[in-house]
């Protein structure tokens, strides 16, 4: 056979064999990657909720009478201490002792409310004064690197949560001695002679709106029969029911972010209170759950969400954990281990290497790395199974 013959065939068999070789050769897997970012990290628990008025005011007949027309109507809008409704005694009831007897329990009762009220104010100033006093020391103690920033912050949303209280007792006994007042008129009204004077007038505890009219009609109305309802609309709170499991997490001056509200933007807010008791609900699937109500108050302006009512539905993010300055990578990457720890592929050229990385935390998109990777790698998102330790590997453009 002549050389040059056996130089080809060798060649031809050189070239299949690389042929067969690149045939069966390991692909490339593409795959989709991120990067490991330093920033804030929150985690949050995720629940519906709705909006309630912190205070509803229903005015109700001080005593038996003719109630005229009511021109009020649902949203109008009252000064403290206007009239919302006149009322006339249909007879006078001088010579009926029972009537007089319970127009003085009345106003026994209303001052027994006062008195109630002004201790709830001093219980609510001398929580302020210990809100401001802890919020000082720790302002003070964290200026000399003793005090964690999440203490001062939990502190200081104490402070402001006090003055709220505080705002509200106050409310209150306004609205009890108009209360007090309307009891004395009552009992003066039934005391006068028929025909004596103009009717009794119901005026507003407070400025607000009008919720709902409950006798619009001109009446003849027992005494205690609700007339009209009044509310602050721009004193809103927000009720979500967290799992009971969940609510643990949720202490009291949390921070809270509220979306889905139907305007622009996320307001804020922040737990006021955790309610001790449970209850349970059937969910959409029929399964009993144990839940407990949060109520939130808003802290945004009140302009900005002007727009809000009574029972409105919006969604709530209560902030549990947070943090400034830490490694973070989406939740995609992570995946586990036979020891029970995580671990990610980072891209070192073209290849993928597995690395074992310590999560603080996570949430439903990021999880907080206390090492393992340094910030600025890229990671390898959703890993196919085909991805193992030094797999070759090829980004997807997307």
């Amino acid at each position: 056979m002549k050389k040059t013959t056996v130089l080809m065939f060798a060649g031809g068999a050189a070239a299949a064999l690389v042929l067969v070789a690149w045939a069966f050769a390991p692909r490339p897997v593409d795959v989709e990657v991120a990067t490991v970012t330093q920033g804030r990290f929150e985690a949050t628990v995720e629940e519906d909720g709705r909006t309630r008025l912190r205070d509803r005011y229903v005015v109700s007949a001080p005593l038996a009478g003719l109630l005229d027309r009511i021109v009020l109507r649902e949203g109008d809008a009252v000064a403290a201490n206007a009239v919302v409704a006149t009322l006339t005694p249909v007879l006078s009831p001088m010579l009926d002792e029972r009537t007089l007897r319970e127009q003085q329990v009345r106003i026994e009762i209303a001052q027994a409310n006062v008195a109630r009220v002004a201790a709830r104010v001093e219980g609510a100033q001398v929580a302020l004064l210990q809100a401001r006093n802890e919020t000082a020391r720790s302002e003070q103690l964290a200026r000399q690197g003793f005090v964690s920033e999440t203490k001062l912050d939990t502190d200081r949303l104490a402070l402001q949560a006090a003055q709220k209280d505080l705002d509200a007792a106050v409310q209150e006994r306004h609205v009890a001695g108009h209360e007090v007042e309307q009891a004395r008129a009552a009992l003066l009204a039934v005391q006068r002679r028929p025909g004596a004077g103009r009717g009794f007038e119901l005026r507003a505890p407070v400025a607000g709106r009008v919720l709902r009219v409950l006798q619009g009609s001109e009446a003849a109305v027992a005494l205690g029969t609700p007339v009209i309802e009044l509310g602050d609309t721009t004193r809103l709170e927000i009720v979500a029911e967290l799992l009971t499991t969940d609510a643990l997490q949720a202490r009291p001056g949390s921070a809270v972010l509220i979306d889905r509200w139907g305007g622009e933007g996320t307001l804020q807010g922040r737990v006021r209170l955790v309610e001790p008791g449970a209850f349970t609900k059937v969910s959409a699937l029929g399964v009993e759950e144990q839940r407990v109500r949060v109520l939130i108050d808003i802290t945004s302006p009140v302009e900005q969400w002007r727009a809000l009512g009574d029972a409105y539905r919006v969604g709530v993010r209560i902030v549990t954990q947070a943090a400034d300055g830490v490694l973070k990578l989406p939740v995609g990457a992570l995946f586990p281990q036979r020891d029970g720890g995580m671990a990610v592929f980072v891209v070192d050229g073209s290849r993928a290497r597995m690395q074992p990385v310590e999560v603080q935390a996570r949430n439903g998109s990021e999880a907080w790395l206390r090492g393992g990777v340094p910030a600025g790698a890229a990671v390898v998102v959703y890993p196919p199974p085909q991805v193992s330790d030094g797999q070759r590997i090829r980004v997807r453009k997307v």
